[in-house]
């Protein structure tokens, strides 16, 4: 039925784009399928969007990451290697190349959406340096899934509660939260987290709230623990020579469509909580069947205490695993909007 919906699409497409005689082509991989982003933003930019505005000279074809089994810890090597021209991801999967990735979104720092954007604004150019560097990529866009929280298979009812617990993380500074409350962090992927809660593997696991509910997280997950730990930050970046291929109109083509889609996806992901957890929790859900899980948020002593392990443990052992010149640069561009200062002993 999905590869009927395709073909479908690309009929429509052609039927109402003229294409031109050369189109360039770009091949792109997404994010999850299951979820908001890829489904509303990721996929109908790169298999519509593109091609209407651009009156057929810039077509794009767009599969998800789960859709090609892939895990996204390789995506950006493939677009390195020129396997994809272009790809959305998590930096978070990315770090493990350098901790410099992690900057914009070190775990629990950032409470509030609109100071997110601001974070995301000034680290942008330290990221794209990065993605040059590394990956020889071009860096386009950052863009929010929602709040990064806990969902657990068995009663917690406060962050005392995850001392002891294995939860599920899938980058190193949610991992240095999960320490830090005296939990055991644990790499599953996310198509792999649901048996991981069913058998036992993991307690609990973190991801948005909108990716839980609409991956069905409820079905195994018994307790949604609404403290805030980061935001599941995610880029969009280009394959440098496939970039320095195109002109300078379908470079400022592209931006300018970028740009739209960008405003678009914060926009969208600053509803998304109330929403998700709405439904995952039985309340009101008008975009699905409502969950059944036991909602509980943080108490004041919750937020005082993530707030002592943001600075004393993620904070700390970010600034250790990037090093003087990297904190230096953090405190330039990002710890002014926190408060915070990053110190590399």
């Amino acid at each position: 039925m999905k590869e009927l919906r395709t073909a479908l699409g690309a009929l429509a497409l052609t039927a109402t784009t003229a294409l031109a005689d050369s189109p360039v082509v770009l091949n792109a991989v997404g994010t999850w399928s299951s979820l908001t982003n890829f489904q509303k933003h990721e996929e109908p930019f790169f298999n519509e969007r593109l091609a209407t505005a651009s009156d057929g000279r810039i077509v794009g074809k767009i599969q998800s990451q789960s859709g090609l089994g892939l895990k996204g810890f390789e995506i950006m090597r493939l677009v390195k290697n020129g396997v994809f021209d272009f790809a959305f991801g998590l930096p978070g999967y990315v770090a493990a190349e350098n901790a410099i990735f992690e900057g914009a979104d070190l775990s629990t720092l950032t409470q509030d959406i609109d100071t997110q954007r601001e974070v995301s604004d000034a680290y942008f150019k330290t990221l794209e340096t990065a993605f040059e560097d590394i990956y020889n990529a071009k860096l386009l866009m950052l863009y929010p899934f929602p709040s990064q929280t806990l969902w657990c298979n068995g009663e917690v009812n406060g962050i005392a509660d995850l001392e002891g617990k294995k939860i599920r993380v899938y980058s190193t500074t949610l991992g240095d939260f999960v320490e830090g409350v005296g939990g055991t962090s644990v790499t599953v992927a996310f198509s792999e987290v649901i048996p991981a809660l069913e058998k036992g593997v993991v307690d609990c696991a973190i991801t948005g709230t909108m990716s839980a509910y609409t991956a069905n997280w409820n079905q195994v997950a018994t307790h949604a623990y609404t403290l805030r730990v980061g935001w599941g930050l995610a880029f969009g970046a280009m394959n440098l020579d496939k970039w320095n291929s195109l002109s300078d109109d379908q470079r400022a083509l592209l931006q300018t469509e970028i740009a739209k889609l960008t405003d678009a996806m914060w926009g969208e992901t600053a509803t998304e909580d109330e929403i998700a957890i709405s439904c995952i929790t039985g309340g009101a859900c008008d975009v699905g069947e409502p969950g059944s899980m036991t909602l509980v948020e943080p108490s004041e002593e919750d937020l005082a205490l993530r707030d002592k392990i943001a600075t004393e443990v993620v904070l700390a052992r970010w600034a250790e695993r990037c090093g003087a010149e990297c904190a230096a640069n953090w405190n330039e561009t990002v710890g002014p909007i926190l408060g915070l200062t990053a110190n590399a002993n």
